[in-house]
């Protein structure tokens, strides 16, 4: 993947990356905001596994685009109507719940309907998608719940109260789904990106260049990568492996953790 704004250390486009022998085939997945970013490119790896995917997403022509890209499913939802849950499949192996949406602003300023949109999304939706696909995977004795979290799971930013305080919601109920899901097969388990190279990232860069009057390259290296030792963007094929990678027949044991994808951002 090119972009101008890749760095020395960006590594090589190669090519989607395989699915490193995590053979899904019979297996049904769900992934949220799998019209784009990360979303789509775990959609894309479940399906190289032999996954037949269900693509969800507010934006109908993305998750159609997707979907037909993969030969799976498209689902047009509204993550912040509860009742859409209960429109999608239920009998699903791999839950991937990735949908989310970001607003930037201190406290005195967040608009309260913002937070509680943001809560609704990242936090509601999930805990019901669970207890949907729940009773599906405990029958089957097998089940694989992957949360995309965030560094900012596990870690704080000023302005963000929104974001990480739904993040970190999403840790708690990973490790409870984890514990109530050990003894029926089933793990559950966040990933914790850094900033990835996604258009909304690098609409950020763009805009923070702009308005600070520095260039895109010092953006991305003072600002956003500023407590990061690798100097790069995360790719979203490099997320989606780590899901594909939870799936895998040598992790039954991993569950309830949190594995971050930060380029050493914890490690300060």
């Amino acid at each position: 993947m090119t972009s101008e704004f890749a760095s020395p250390h960006t590594p090589p486009a190669s090519g989607p990356p395989a699915a490193g022998g995590v053979d899904l085939t019979g297996r049904a997945a769900l992934v949220t905001g799998g019209g784009s970013g990360i979303g789509q490119a775990c959609a894309a790896a479940l399906s190289r596994g032999g996954a037949d995917v269900h693509v969800v997403d507010l934006d109908a022509g993305k998750a159609k685009t997707v979907a037909d890209a993969i030969g799976g499913t498209a689902h047009i939802a509204d993550l912040a109507d509860p009742a859409v849950i209960d429109t999608l499949p239920a009998d699903i192996d791999i839950l991937v719940n990735n949908a989310g949406l970001q607003h930037i602003a201190a406290l005195p300023d967040f608009p309260p309907e913002r937070f509680a949109l943001m809560q609704q999304v990242m936090v509601t939706a999930p805990f019901l998608l669970i207890r949907r696909v729940l009773p599906h995977m405990y029958a089957a004795g097998w089940g694989r719940v992957i949360n995309i979290s965030s560094v900012h799971g596990l870690r704080a930013s000023a302005y963000k109260s929104a974001y990480v305080t739904a993040k970190h919601a999403l840790e708690g109920l990973s490790k409870v789904t984890a514990v109530e899901g050990a003894p029926h097969g089933v793990t559950s388990n966040c990933v914790n990106p850094g900033y990835v190279r996604t258009p909304l990232v690098e609409g950020q860069i763009k805009d923070q260049a702009a308005a600070h009057g520095i260039s895109p390259g010092d953006v991305l290296s003072d600002v956003l990568l500023s407590r990061t030792p690798v100097k790069r963007l995360l790719e979203a094929e490099e997320v989606a492996a780590a899901a594909l990678w939870l799936c895998g027949p040598h992790t039954s044991y991993v569950t309830g953790a949190s594995l971050p994808l930060d380029g050493g951002w914890g490690a300060n």
